[in-house]
């Protein structure tokens, strides 16, 4: 496996909505559960969000025949309304977002330590396909 120490893997996307109903999306468990996942035949039957500094959340993900399942999980370290979160998940690794108000639309931009097991393009292949999963859903919501 490649040497992934001082990696830092970026996806992105712009969605047509405006900043207030993208933070809602982003932020509150019963849009969660809408979006986050990375293919269509698995879900997230599960969120929790207590989003402040240190506060928690946590959002099961899950293949839709029950094959497999976990939950992913973090510790917020920045909350900065309607333009940037950031945290921790248990590994140690770091996750940032960050969301610029474009008007009628909304840039997501979310950068993230990778972990050592699976191929760097595998990695940024499945958060982008979740955050691609974002927009459409906020989307579908305008």
């Amino acid at each position: 496996m490649e040497n992934v120490k001082n990696k830092v893997i970026t996806v992105e996307t712009t969605v047509k909505a405006p900043i207030a109903n993208i933070w809602s999306y982003w932020t509150e468990p019963k849009h969660i559960t809408k979006w986050c996942f990375a293919s269509d035949d698995w879900h997230a039957p599960h969120a929790e969000n207590d989003l402040h500094v240190k506060g928690k959340f946590k959002t099961t993900m899950a293949a839709k025949d029950g094959s497999a399942g976990f939950d992913f999980t973090g510790v917020y370290t920045r909350i900065e309304k309607y333009k940037a979160i950031e945290y921790v998940i248990p590994d140690g690794r770091k996750v940032k977002i960050y969301f610029s108000d474009l008007g009628n639309q909304t840039k997501v931009v979310e950068s993230f330590d990778p972990e050592n097991e699976n191929p760097l393009e595998m990695q940024k292949g499945g958060w982008q396909s979740i955050l691609d999963n974002f927009r459409i859903y906020s989307e579908s919501k305008q």
